[in-house]
């Protein structure tokens, strides 16, 4: 438990300031589908938390019985951000993070995506837990490598001279990480229909979408206002992974994705069956 009294520093302010500003980043690249990017802008503040550890040194504040208050927000101000990062990437580590959040002593109404845009969230005594060892040692080009691998495309595309035939695409695909069967079969994909649509207040490219799925409707967010209206998306029969944990765009939950194909050019198609079907018919 960490006492009640505190120390400032001028250091600190650089850390607060960088985790106060990294919320509205992710929005935005969310907002413009640019997941890599979302993801390098959070690990910043890993980056930033680091040289903060180097900078203030509390393995030596904690021999020193006079530095005990700045021992305690040097502490502090690292739980906080270790809380804004955690909530930040809950959406792509939803097994990982929970356990996190029980280590740091954060609650579930403490990483709420209004608190991710607030510093000084956790109790000023918060009790911390010992557990086991979630990450050896942080690469964070690793960490964003592998993160990509499971997310949305947002690789760049290399181009190659091609004859413009209408159908197929000249181009070198680039290939992400092998996964296992198990790994895939993690995936629930089913056919639903588009029974409402609307756009996404003060998002450029964001679609709202309620998807029937058997008995069940789910909101789904999706990248993919140039392509199509909201008058075309409804009645739609589309595909969907309907077991993604919900996540936070633009400020509004989205409890799954939408399976679209991607050219070179970057336009987007829906992936629709080919034949009628039900919604709610796993796809398999």
């Amino acid at each position: 438990t960490l006492p009640s009294e505190r120390e400032e520093a001028p250091v600190d302010k650089e850390l607060i300031d960088l985790a106060l500003s990294i919320c509205p980043k992710v929005d935005e690249f969310i907002d413009n589908t640019q997941i890599k990017q979302a993801l390098e802008t959070i690990f910043t503040l890993v980056d930033r938390a680091n040289k903060y550890i180097d900078e203030t040194e509390p393995w030596k504040l904690g021999k020193d019985e006079t530095k005990k208050a700045r021992l305690a927000t040097v502490l502090y101000n690292l739980l906080e951000s270790i809380r804004i990062t955690s909530s930040l990437l809950s959406p792509y580590m939803p097994t990982t993070m929970p356990k996190v959040w029980e280590q740091i002593g954060a609650t579930d109404a403490d990483v709420t995506y209004e608190n991710d845009k607030k510093f000084g969230v956790l109790p000023v005594n918060v009790t911390v837990h010992k557990g086991e060892i979630l990450f050896p040692r942080i690469d964070v080009d690793k960490e964003i490598e592998e993160l990509n691998a499971i997310l949305l495309k947002d690789a760049p595309k290399e181009e190659a001279p091609a004859e413009d035939k209408g159908e197929s695409i000249n181009v070198s695909v680039p290939t992400k990480a092998e996964i296992t069967y198990d790994d895939f079969a993690k995936l629930e994909f089913r056919v639903g229909e588009i029974i409402k649509c609307e756009e996404v207040p003060k998002s450029k490219k964001l679609l709202c979408s309620q998807v029937k799925i058997g008995n069940d409707v789910k909101q789904i967010l999706s990248g993919i206002k140039a392509f199509y209206s909201p008058e075309e998306m409804v009645g739609k029969k589309v595909m969907v992974v309907v077991n993604l944990k919900p996540a936070t765009l633009a400020g509004m939950k989205s409890e799954g994705m939408l399976l679209c194909a991607e050219d070179d050019k970057g336009n987007l198609a829906l992936m629709t069956p080919e034949k009628s079907l039900p919604a709610g018919s796993e796809i398999c």
